[in-house]
């Protein structure tokens, strides 16, 4: 039997149902435009990795983000968007490096997503390390979700979205960062493979 209480909460309930399908929806529509950038852009990185983060941020309801590459010894700042301009110009001239206890170096460590959910509570801002700091006072950085780009296993770089309030992010919106990785992985790996045969195009017709 139906209880009155049983009565009062199923609407809610059916709304939350739908909002969490609304939201799927959206996130599955997300992965099939920046698709649809990546067919429409072979060999071309700068539209892709914009689209990712374009979307990333929407749907993650991140202040803003960063997509950038690692060719095993170095970071270099590939895409940025949203980012509060004096953090920008800082990021420019000091690309991300790996150094003890920075969100960088953890993400190169465990090759997992890296959630930290205040960055003014690290030990290494608290010892004024310059990057964490430039991200607290220029960025306003308060929490941030560091995803991996692997390919076979080894990272070649990280997207990184930031939000400037304590608010950590939820396994769905790290979920949906991992495909968007995947997703940034294989447009970096076309444009390998479209390189590697127009060189040696050119070398044949040398």
């Amino acid at each position: 039997m139906t209880t009155p209480h049983d009565t009062n909460d199923q609407p809610d309930d059916i709304a939350a149902l739908r909002a969490q399908l609304a939201a799927a929806e959206a996130r599955q529509a997300a992965l099939a435009e920046v698709l649809a950038v990546i067919n429409a852009n072979p060999g071309n990185l700068a539209p892709v990795f914009d689209a990712i983060l374009e979307k990333a941020l929407a749907q993650c309801s991140a202040d803003f983000g960063g997509l950038f590459t690692y060719d095993g010894a170095t970071f270099t700042t590939a895409a940025m968007r949203g980012v509060p301009p004096a953090f920008e110009a800082y990021r420019r001239r000091h690309p991300p490096a790996a150094e003890p206890g920075s969100p960088s170096q953890r993400v190169l460590d465990t090759k997992a997503p890296t959630h930290i959910a205040d960055v003014t509570e690290l030990d290494g801002y608290k010892a004024g390390n310059p990057g964490l700091r430039a991200l607290v006072e220029l960025g306003g950085v308060r929490t941030l979700l560091n995803v991996p780009l692997l390919n076979d296993g080894e990272m070649c770089g990280y997207i990184s979205t930031y939000r400037q309030e304590v608010r950590p992010f939820a396994e769905r919106d790290v979920r949906l960062l991992v495909s968007f990785a995947a997703q940034a992985v294989i447009a970096m790996e076309n444009a390998r493979l479209l390189t590697e045969q127009r060189e040696a195009l050119e070398r044949q017709t040398a």
